[in-house]
């Protein structure tokens, strides 16, 4: 005979019972008694375990929508809840992405959105620290810095760990403007703090910018590793050649990153047979990224510096423990750790999730670390800029030139 207690715990589950048990609880089984259905004694203790794990949240909700001044709207309360559960694990890149967020994320791998055209990411102290402006974009035009800080956007304080919601205001319609309070540190290591008004575009990001230098030697900047990256860079390579190129100096300074897929298939045109990188996840599971047999022979000089992270740190990893090119600038970011993106749920919901690291040819871990250059080289602080534009101010890519020319 079934006790009053767990005739009680299974009229409060049988219906969440019907439509969720078999999916997830396969070793649990329904006796039917009459007309009632009841819980064996195993189905009873697995389904009261994940009754009481689950009870503090839905009491919590409970006295919000009873007690709380305002509106407490289920949903938006559910969704925190998911947001907070992955925001709990310390991660900045592990988030729950809302539909919006989803869509936005897509979008951007692709190539283009609407928005001020900066990357950012979290920092050690839990501010929103600028990984670097996107290159002719209103962000950089409005003077932007790699290591600048966002404290606040139209007045409201956002931290690190509101990161989403900091995008979803930056971003916005066209010919619209946004006010961003930077706050950055000084060469003397003081700190300044300033507003910063900048007007929202459509960004068009166009990953791929090829020049012709001196002497047979050509240019490629890539200013991040989209769906259509490898392909770009691939047709600016062609047309470099066919002007006579004789040696290329590939710029990553700045590059943020990207999708993987894209450093590797460029990667994949200079080294010949090997491994470009590989990644492990917790449970030692590994996948390696290979590059073939054929590969071109002339000289390449990498350039990257503190902005050159994730997917430009794996080439640039590549291209140095392979010794197929010379690294010149300053050290890299460091980020060494690889994030799945996913659809969650069924109304456009997404998980962004650190599922694995990446290791360089040699096994190399640069998380936390980055990629020291084999020649180093700083851009001055009052450089006018970077880049073929700007060659005969940029010290960098002059180095790269020269070393070239000895080669």
């Amino acid at each position: 005979m079934v006790s009053r207690k767990k005739y009680i715990l299974t009229i409060i589950v049988v219906v969440f019972i019907t439509a969720f048990l078999t999916l997830t609880l396969g070793n649990v089984f329904l006796v039917e008694i009459g007309q009632k259905v009841v819980l064996s004694d195993e189905a009873y203790t697995e389904m009261k375990d994940m009754y009481d794990k689950y009870a503090k949240q839905e009491s919590v909700m409970e006295l919000a929508k009873s007690d709380f001044l305002y509106e407490a709207d289920e949903k938006v309360m559910l969704e925190g809840a998911l947001e907070g559960t992955l925001a709990a694990l310390g991660d900045p890149y592990t988030q729950y992405l809302s539909k919006e967020d989803f869509a936005a994320l897509m979008q951007d791998t692709e190539g283009s959105y609407e928005g001020i055209g900066v990357y950012i990411t979290a920092s050690d102290d839990n501010k929103i620290l600028i990984v670097a402006p996107i290159e002719d974009t209103p962000a950089e035009k409005a003077g932007l810095k790699t290591g600048d800080k966002v404290i606040r956007i139209n007045g409201t304080e956002y931290t690190a760990d509101q990161i989403d919601a900091a995008v979803n205001v930056m971003k916005g319609l066209p010919g619209t403007s946004v006010t961003l309070t930077i706050q950055r540190e000084n060469s003397d290591g003081s700190n300044s703090v300033s507003d910063v008004v900048i007007n929202r575009e459509t960004i068009r990001i166009k990953t791929i910018k090829p020049a012709m230098l001196e002497d047979g030697i050509g240019y490629i900047r890539i200013t991040t590793f989209d769906m259509q990256t490898a392909e770009d860079f691939k047709k600016a390579y062609a047309e470099l050649k066919s002007k006579g190129m004789k040696s290329l100096v590939i710029d990553l300074r700045y590059n943020p990153g990207g999708i993987i897929d894209a450093t590797v298939e460029i990667s994949d045109m200079f080294m010949g047979e090997g491994v470009v990188t590989y990644t492990k996840t917790k449970s030692g599971e590994m996948e390696y990224f290979k590059s073939d047999s054929k590969a071109e022979d002339i000289p390449v000089v990498l350039l990257i510096n503190e902005g050159s992270a994730s997917a430009s740190e794996i080439m640039a990893g590549a291209l140095k423990d392979t010794k197929r090119a010379t690294l010149i600038g300053t050290k890299s970011f460091g980020k060494g750790i690889v994030q799945r993106v996913q659809r969650f749920g069924n109304e456009g919901e997404g998980i962004k999730m650190t599922v694995s690291e990446y290791f360089t040819p040699n096994g190399i871990n640069i998380h936390g670390i980055g990629i020291e250059p084999d020649i180093e080289s700083v851009l001055p602080e009052d450089a006018a800029g970077y880049g073929y534009e700007f060659y005969k101010t940029d010290n960098q890519l002059q180095k790269a030139v020269e070393v070239l020319k000895g080669n």
